[in-house]
């Protein structure tokens, strides 16, 4: 086949021989005693599946091919809803109406200027991973009928390899940074229930006592975890930061465990602050266990990518002694959402949380299927589109989206900082600028600043608020982004900008 073809033509290939063709791309039309017992407007689809397909194919491929031009983002506003279809239209009805009601409404989330959330975009590899896995539609969950778990466990040790995690360390996929978090505190939760001689998955909450968690600065899903988990939004203590940072006082730190009496606690670390991506020192924080009994968690949803570089590398020093990681996939990882990984040295702890019993599963075993540790006992393959670009890209394909984004993340921190009418907040550590009006930054002038940016349509930033200032953040994750377009960027920054 000429490597050449055209990229909105479908290559080719021979027809099927009589045992079926399996090879990847080869067309298989329904079978006729199976199309002839589906019937109505679902049988008439059967029927056209790979025409219909085709038809997909054409509308995604012109979506993307049309990321760096549509708005970034909108401003909502809701359609006059629909009733639902009695007969149904049909999937080419369907793609008509979703073109004609929704998708003009749709941010532009997976293109190069759409800088909130620390959101990613999707690789072609991950996207052509996400559309086998609606394909293959495996639950994951179990072993009992395929290798989709076996995938995901290499997938999971490819990714560890990645972070520089050892061995030790085993991963679940989940589906965000929040469940990621939730698991990790509820094998913490059963840690401090070994230590005093109870178990709360079996006699709950309620039998460990009071829970003392300590954090510097800790992202809103560990408050809210707490609160899932029943040990209360009021566990968590905050401890104090080193002056001008958002990294946790060591020292400080030890004190609050000097208070606790010998008591054990839970540690929540940083490794990427959301607002300014600070980066707590591990390996100060891991030595504090030499004295003091506490399980390390730290968040990592996106800074744990700074392994890939070798300039921030020393960022994640020792993030190898937690006892459990949170790292989001569909942030630096560029996968199409929802997927996390949970990572933990204590999978014994976590299947003691999150086991399943029934007869038609089987027993636990050493070695636990996927439905034992986590709180889904069923769910899409999460791992494929994370297999596929690990696989395409490799380590370096990865490392070269992190330096570049950092890169760029920078050089917009040097616009900023020359406009007249902002003023940078922090350093530019990795990817994240976090940045105010140079003068009278209120939150009603930074919203004003912020919706003036998503109507131009040039790019999407987020309000945030940093040691008081309201402000705004421009996070850069995408692996489409490119100095063109800082520049954009900045130039309408520049035209939005209120004057001092």
């Amino acid at each position: 086949m000429d490597a050449r073809h055209d990229a909105d033509t479908p290559p080719t290939h021979g027809s099927a021989h009589p045992g079926g063709d399996h090879r990847p791309g080869a067309p298989e039309e329904p079978g006729a005693g199976e199309a002839g017992r589906v019937r109505g407007t679902l049988g008439a689809d059967h029927a056209r599946v790979p025409e219909l397909l085709e038809a997909t194919r054409a509308y995604a491929v012109r979506l993307l091919g049309g990321l760096g031009d549509r708005p970034v983002a909108r401003t909502p506003a809701r359609p006059a809803p629909a009733s639902l279809p009695e007969a149904g239209i049909g999937l080419e009805g369907a793609l008509e109406e979703f073109a004609r009601r929704w998708e003009p409404g749709f941010a532009a989330g997976a293109g190069p200027r759409y800088l909130g959330f620390v959101t990613g975009g999707v690789t072609p590899a991950a996207l052509a991973g996400d559309w086998l896995t609606g394909t293959l539609d495996q639950n994951p969950t179990s072993g009992l009928d395929s290798l989709a778990p076996d995938l995901e466990r290499e997938t999971a040790a490819w990714l560890r390899d990645l972070f520089g995690l050892p061995p030790e360390h085993e991963g679940t996929f989940v589906s965000g940074a929040t469940m990621s978090t939730f698991a990790g505190l509820a094998i913490a939760r059963e840690w401090l229930g070994e230590l005093r001689g109870v178990s709360v998955a079996e006699e709950g909450a309620a039998a460990l006592g009071p829970v003392t968690v300590l954090s510097g600065s800790p992202h809103s899903s560990v408050v809210k975890s707490l609160s899932m988990l029943g040990l209360g939004r009021s566990a968590i203590r905050r401890v104090g930061l080193l002056p001008g940072r958002e990294a946790v006082d060591v020292a400080g730190l030890a004190e609050e465990l000097d208070r606790l009496d010998g008591a054990p606690a839970i540690v929540v670390a940083n490794s990427g602050t959301v607002n300014t991506v600070d980066f707590d020192d591990l390996r100060a924080i891991a030595a504090l266990r030499e004295r003091h009994p506490f399980w390390l968690h730290v968040d990592a949803a996106f800074g744990a990518f700074a392994a890939l570089s070798p300039e921030h590398a020393h960022l994640v020093a020792g993030l190898g002694a937690a006892d459990s990681v949170c790292v989001d996939l569909h942030k630096w990882l560029n996968v199409p959402y929802d997927s996390a990984i949970q990572f933990t040295r204590r999978r014994d702890l976590q299947t003691r949380v999150f086991q399943n019993s029934a007869a038609y599963l089987g027993p636990v075993g050493d070695d636990p299927d996927f439905v034992h540790l986590t709180p889904e006992n069923s769910r899409r393959l999460r791992a494929l589109p994370a297999w596929f670009t690990l696989a395409a890209y490799g380590r370096e394909g990865h490392a070269e989206i992190v330096r570049r984004d950092a890169a760029l993340a920078a050089g917009l921190g040097e616009r900023i900082a020359a406009m007249p009418g902002y003023r940078l907040l922090a350093p530019v550590r990795l990817n994240v600028v976090c940045f105010t009006l140079a003068s009278s930054p209120t939150q009603a002038r930074i919203g004003e600043v912020a919706d003036a940016i998503t109507a131009s349509g040039e790019a999407f930033l987020t309000p945030t608020v940093y040691e008081g200032v309201p402000a705004l953040r421009a996070a850069f994750s995408n692996w489409r982004t490119t100095e063109a377009d800082v520049e954009r960027v900045a130039k309408v920054l520049g035209e939005v900008a209120f004057k001092p």
